[in-house]
């Protein structure tokens, strides 16, 4: 059948989708000549992860447009509506900090990390190496500059007001001429002229010097040659403050390793590396990491360097910005600097890479076989948290390709509250599995609750409702809460698992990721509980006993400072201490 829908395919621009023998699309491309691109596919051998994409395949559909920017821009958008498992490989979640000066009448400085909510990206500045390099910027400039800090204002000057480092515009009148010379000096410096700056560090330096003041002035001095020498380690050869990445690549081992510089105000400010598979041609690979690249949290720069390699004009289309493969000069040296260090960067992390890629899918395939499964793609696990049978909820983590899919992952706080856990299974599969067949949403090839045989049995039940047929896994626990056994097969059957094996390894992995993620979201909605909801779930406490422990006591913190005998004052004794052990076991809970 392939090779007769191959004979029928044009060689114009468009994408293709690889489909799997279930109909999913496990990987999306895009071609310049359809035809010779698939038919690359089935022809001559493959390694690595092409050729276990090949071994995979047994349908494609394609698409014709009328333009390579409309094929990259296609390509993007089915990756994004489909989530091949084979285009998961070019995920990356990294972000990076970036300094915002704020547009209000007063401005604030502040770290932001999703610029993509930001409409004006003029008054964002990065991405910073790290939120401590951020940091450290923005104290120089609280230091140095007396804008606003509170996000509210306060009835009364805060603490900055008192230290120097606001000029307490909650109550004082707004020089606005002041401000607008504050904001012009701070973005000069955002923007690479530092010259304002250290003119104003060197002043203050000279001038704590002369009153004596010798411990201020030295450090001054630091702060100044901490500017100074960071600046020359950054310096590049360009003599502009236009920003601009920079991209490099190497291949080696059927891997793409590529290397991001960040230049603004003629200065490197951070790398960013990505290793991945090579599944695709070098230059199609190359073109659609950089599209995708600014999907994330970056901002696009004035002016991106690529390699010869690749499609420039394409990329300039599609991101509406200059784009240029700079052949010689400082520009070119610069791209190869960025290549060097994309090999440095494949060279030494290639061997662990490999090493926990085989670990994961070797793991994965063993799973496979011990559950006689013909394919194991992705898993949904389930974990539930209660204290006490409050704030009840449930959380979903999910594994694709043996790998953390943390876009798929799922919340779900649990309508009733009360210490059910089977209940609680029932209602958090009904609940993910009725909208997986509403919503057509793919199905997993297997679940995972991390409990015993009782919330199998309710999960099975829920399926076979929902006439699902999807296989269900647990995980028996040792004393010590650490994976011992797998719960599968009908009936159910005790599998024993190595300690040692990549097997044990990599359910011990799904299992902390879903508890974690779980406990995560509990504490989060915990923290958003009143006293008076927690006081609703102490036995012995009505609403009149309720009333007077509000009145008194009106916080957790008072009630927890409080004794026994104070609190009989208003409840029974052992009302009391339930009630103190019930805020003892949530402390015990949050911090562990």
């Amino acid at each position: 059948m392939i090779k007769q829908k191959l004979a029928l395919v044009p060689n114009k621009p468009g994408c293709y989708l690889m489909k799997n023998k279930d109909g999913v699309i496990i990987y999306v491309g895009k071609a310049k000549k359809l035809k010779n691109r698939l038919s690359s596919y089935f022809r001559g051998t493959h390694t690595g992860k092409t050729a276990k994409l090949v071994s995979e395949i047994v349908d494609f559909e394609y698409m014709v447009v009328d333009s390579e920017t409309e094929s990259l821009i296609l390509e993007i958008n089915l990756i994004k509506k489909y989530d091949p498992k084979y285009n998961i490989l070019l995920r990356d979640d990294k972000s990076y900090p970036y300094i915002e000066l704020t547009q209000e009448e007063v401005p604030r400085l502040q770290i932001v990390r999703n610029i993509n909510r930001k409409k004006n990206h003029d008054y964002l500045f990065g991405p910073y190496p790290n939120v401590t390099a951020a940091k450290a910027s923005l104290a120089l400039l609280n230091r140095m500059y007396p804008l606003r800090k509170c996000t509210n204002y306060q009835k009364r000057p805060c603490l900055y007001y008192h230290i120097g480092e606001c000029l307490g515009y909650c109550n004082n009148k707004v020089d606005k001429k002041a401000i607008q010379e504050m904001k012009e000096q701070i973005l000069k410096f955002l923007r690479g002229d530092h010259s304002l700056i250290t003119e104003k560090i060197t002043q203050e330096m000279n001038e704590a010097s002369i009153n004596l003041n010798y411990e201020k002035a030295m450090e001054l001095k630091e702060l100044l040659d901490y500017i100074t020498i960071t600046l020359t380690k950054q310096k590049v050869e360009i003599h502009d403050n236009l920003s601009r990445d920079i991209f490099g690549y190497y291949v080696d081992k059927g891997y793409l390793s590529i290397q991001v510089f960040f230049i603004r105000g003629g200065k490197i400010l951070e790398r960013h590396s990505s290793i991945f598979p090579l599944i695709d041609e070098i230059d199609e690979e190359l073109t659609r990491y950089i599209a995708k690249f600014y999907d994330k949290n970056f901002i696009i720069p004035k002016e991106i360097l690529v390699p010869d390699l690749t499609d420039a004009k394409l990329l300039e289309n599609y991101l509406k910005t200059s784009v240029k493969v700079p052949i010689k000069g400082i520009k070119h040296k610069l791209v190869l600097m960025a290549s060097d260090n994309a090999q440095i960067a494949l060279n030494e992390k290639f061997e662990l890479i490999k090493r926990n890629e085989e670990r994961t899918e070797i793991a994965n395939e063993e799973l496979a076989q011990i559950l006689n499964l013909s394919k194991l793609d992705r898993i949904e696990a389930f974990d539930n948290s209660n204290l006490f049978g409050t704030f009840n909820v449930s959380g979903m983590v999910v594994f694709t390709g043996g790998l953390p899919n943390k876009n798929e992952y799922r919340k779900f706080k649990i309508s009733v509250d009360k210490n059910d856990d089977y209940g609680t299974m029932r209602e958090v599969i009904y609940r993910r599995y009725f909208r997986v067949l509403m919503e057509k949403l793919e199905k997993p090839d297997l679940i995972i609750v991390d409990g015993g045989i009782g919330q199998m049995h309710v999960a099975r039940e829920v399926l076979k409702e929902l006439n699902l047929n999807i296989p269900v896994v647990g995980l028996k626990k040792d004393n010590h809460h650490a994976t011992e056994a797998l719960l599968a097969f009908d009936p159910i059957e005790e599998v024993k698992i190595d300690k040692k094996s990549n097997l044990f390894y990599y359910l011990e992995r799904i299992q902390d990721e879903v508890h974690n993620f779980t406990i995560s979201y509990h504490k989060q909605i915990r923290s958003k509980g009143s006293l008076s909801s927690i006081l609703d779930n102490i036995e012995g406490i009505g609403d009149k006993r309720k009333k007077m422990l509000l009145k008194k006591y009106k916080t957790i913190v008072k009630i927890k400072e409080a004794n026994i005998d104070e609190l009989s004052e208003i409840i029974p004794k052992n009302v009391a201490i339930n009630l103190l052990d019930f805020l003892k076991q949530r402390d015990q809970s949050d911090n562990g």
